[in-house]
C-alpha cells in the first residue's frame, strides 16, 4: 500500500504548483460529465458527482466551469459523450497496475495505453489479471506532524475508519467506501491537514522496486497520469520516499 499512497501524496503536492492544471481541469471536467450522467444532477443524492465537485474545488476551478459540466452530463447542455474503460497490465519487475479512463474513443484510448506500457517496460494485460490484487478503500493520508497518532486513532476510530497506519512520515487511514466522507468530515472538523483523501484501490501486496525498475516505473506513472483520457492510475509497487521525490 506505502508505494500508491506516497505516489498520491507527491502528486498531491505538485498539483498546487502544476503547470499542466489546464490538462488536470480536463480531466476533472470529464468526470463530473460522467458522474452527472451516470447518477445525476444533484450532488446530495449522487456520491461519485459530490466528490468529484468537491476535488475539482480542490483545484480552484471556478464555479460556473463546475455547473457547465453537471449540465453536459445531464444534457442540459450539448458536450461530448465519455464513457467508461478501464485496463490491466503489468510494470516493470511484475508490478500490477489499474488504469481506469474515460474515453470518447475506445480503440484510440486502448492503443495509446498499450503504447505507453510497452514505452515504459510493462505489458498489457487481459481483463482481471491484475484487479484482484486491489481492494477499494476510502484513503486520507496525513503528514505525521500534523496530529498525533493517540488523537488520530480516536477521531478516525470514532467516526468509522477501519485502520490507521504509520509509514514514512506519514499516517494513513482506511475505510470502508460508505464510511468514506464520514470519516474525513471528522478529520476536516479538528482542523486537520490532510495530503490525499479519496476513493482508492488499494494493493493486498507489494512489489519492491529500486534503481532502473524504479525509474522505468515511475516514467510509467507519469506518462498514464499525463495521458487525457486517464483518470486514475493505481500500482502496488514500493518505492522509498526519497528515490521517489528525487525521481518524480
Amino acid at each position: 500500500m506505502s508505494g500508491h499512497s506516497k505516489w498520491s501524496s507527491i502528486k498531491h503536492k505538485k498539483a498546487a504548483v502544476d503547470a499542466k492544471r489546464g490538462k488536470i481541469f480536463t480531466k476533472l471536467i470529464r468526470e463530473i460529465t460522467v458522474a452527472a450522467r451516470m447518477g445525476g444532477g444533484d450532488p446530495s443524492a449522487n456520491p461519485r458527482l459530490r466528490a468529484a465537485i468537491a476535488a475539482a474545488k480542490a483545484e480552484n476551478m471556478p464555479k460556473e466551469n463546475i455547473e457547465r459540466a453537471i449540465k453536459k452530463g445531464t444534457g442540459e447542455l450539448a458536450g461530448t459523450s465519455y464513457e467508461e474503460a478501464n485496463y490491466e497490465g503489468y510494470g516493470p519487475g511484475g508490478v500490477a497496475v489499474m488504469v481506469d479512463c474515460l474515453t470518447d474513443n475506445r480503440n484510440r484510448t486502448v492503443a495509446e495505453i498499450k503504447h505507453l506500457f510497452e514505452r515504459h517496460g510493462g505489458s498489457l494485460g487481459e481483463p482481471g489479471c491484475v484487479s484482484w490484487i486491489f481492494e477499494k478503500k476510502g484513503l486520507i493520508v496525513i503528514d505525521k506532524d500534523k496530529v498525533d497518532e493517540e488523537t488520530l486513532l480516536d477521531i478516525a476510530l470514532e467516526a468509522g475508519a477501519e485502520d490507521v497506519k504509520e509509514d514514512e512520515g506519514q499516517f494513513e487511514v482506511l475505510t470502508e467506501p460508505g464510511d468514506f466522507e464520514a470519516v474525513k468530515k471528522a478529520i476536516e472538523g479538528k482542523g486537520i491537514p490532510y495530503n490525499v483523501a479519496e476513493i482508492s484501490m488499494i494493493p493486498k501486496n507489494t512489489v519492491k522496486l529500486d534503481g532502473k525498475k524504479a525509474q522505468q516505473m515511475l516514467s510509467l506513472m507519469q506518462a498514464l497520469e499525463d495521458n487525457d483520457d486517464v483518470s486514475h492510475v493505481y500500482a502496488n509497487f514500493d518505492i522509498p520516499e526519497d528515490v521517489m521525490e528525487a525521481m518524480s
